[in-house]
């Protein structure tokens, strides 16, 4: 028998499946590793140096994964095709920020405004920051990209009443105190959410399907097919779920930086959201540069749509479980941005083609979001 051979063949298949899946030996055990340490190493992070090498790992062994994550989301879309590979990861995602906001929820260490607070950033992120950065990068290199505006008014006519409903209409109902809803409001708010929200998977899936496929093929997807379809399912949740415990044992090392830095408290949502968000967000890019613009918009406004339609309802059940109460309506100067920030969404997606115009002002946009996250 010819053991030399075998033990080559073995070599050939082990090696680039190592360099290529070497992510997953930094994730697994980082995150066995918090949860057996975590909260005594994270008890005292007053000394700088362990600070910094603790902040510093975390960032690491996450935006890795979430590499790792983009990877296998494109390989997935191109082989089951549009829309199911977007959506896929987008709902791999969201489920990630719900358990996320959940497990802090049930621990009863997080505030009332916490899953407003998390809805809010996700949208001027989103909406805002990688529909600005993805239409002027595929500006700039293809001047004019198309897509299909039915799918886009699709996505905007859920995204609008529920934005509306959920983070503005509590400062202005007068049955419970606050930006509250009273328990009525609320079941109410729960099934309508969840009701258009499947209303419109199944428009997007089913009975509308051509309304999310570009009518015009663009370039290859970068991240080709290296597995079949279970493997590369199997290699997403195996990346994704990681990162919900690393992101939540990130959450403290920022707040403290927070602290030290006296910097404002909305600053730790924005930046844990930014990075949940991170495998939408580099798969959105990467889309709108090879000239698939129609992919990037199933990603950004599909991961808008689920992380409202889904975590309005989430946490407002926890809220009847737990008791607590649930603030969801936002202050006066974010109610501000974010109607400016739904308008200028609606005329952005009002045409076909899409320029750099449009995604400066979205960046415009971000920018001031930013500005006001530190002083309003």
């Amino acid at each position: 028998m010819n053991t030399k051979g075998v033990g080559g063949s073995r070599t050939r298949i082990v090696l680039p499946w190592i360099r290529r899946e070497w992510p997953i030996g930094m994730a697994w055990p980082t995150t066995a590793l918090f949860l057996a340490f975590g909260s005594g190493w994270l008890r005292d992070l007053s000394n700088p140096w362990w600070f910094a090498f603790l902040l510093i790992w975390l960032f690491g062994a996450i935006l890795s994964s979430a590499f790792a994550v983009v990877r296998h989301a494109e390989a997935l879309a191109e082989m089951l095709g549009e829309p199911f590979g977007t959506l896929l990861l987008t709902l791999a995602v969201t489920g990630i920020e719900v358990a996320m906001i959940a497990s802090v929820m049930y621990a009863g260490s997080g505030s009332a405004a916490l899953a407003r607070d998390a809805m809010f950033a996700v949208v001027m992120i989103v909406l805002n920051g990688m529909v600005g950065l993805s239409l002027v990068l595929g500006g700039l290199r293809h001047h004019e990209q198309t897509y299909n505006l039915q799918g886009a008014n699709a996505f905007l006519a859920v995204i609008v009443p529920l934005a509306v409903l959920g983070l503005v209409l509590p400062n202005y109902t007068t049955s419970s105190p606050g930006p509250t809803f009273s328990p009525l409001q609320a079941a109410f708010l729960i099934v309508m959410s969840l009701g258009l929200y499947a209303v419109f998977l199944g428009i997007q899936n089913v009975r509308h399907r051509a309304y999310f496929v570009a009518s015009q093929d663009g370039a290859v997807h970068e991240g080709a097919a290296t597995y079949s379809r279970t493997v590369h399912g199997w290699m997403l949740a195996a990346y994704l779920l990681p990162v919900v415990v690393m992101a939540k044992q990130l959450g403290k090392p920022i707040h403290h930086g927070i602290a030290v830095l006296h910097a404002p408290p909305a600053l730790g949502g924005l930046l844990v959201a930014a990075l949940i968000l991170s495998p939408e967000s580099l798969s959105a890019v990467r889309a709108a540069l090879a000239n698939q613009l129609q992919r990037s918009v199933n990603i950004l406004l599909g991961s808008v749509l689920a992380t409202i339609g889904l975590t309005v309802p989430a946490v407002l059940t926890i809220g009847f479980v737990t008791g607590q109460t649930i603030v969801l309506g936002v202050d006066p100067v974010d109610t501000t941005l974010l109607l400016l920030t739904l308008a200028i969404s609606t005329l952005t997606f009002a045409s076909t083609r899409t320029n750099v115009l449009l995604g400066a002002v979205h960046l415009l946009l971000f920018l001031a979001y930013l500005m006001l996250v530190f002083e309003k």
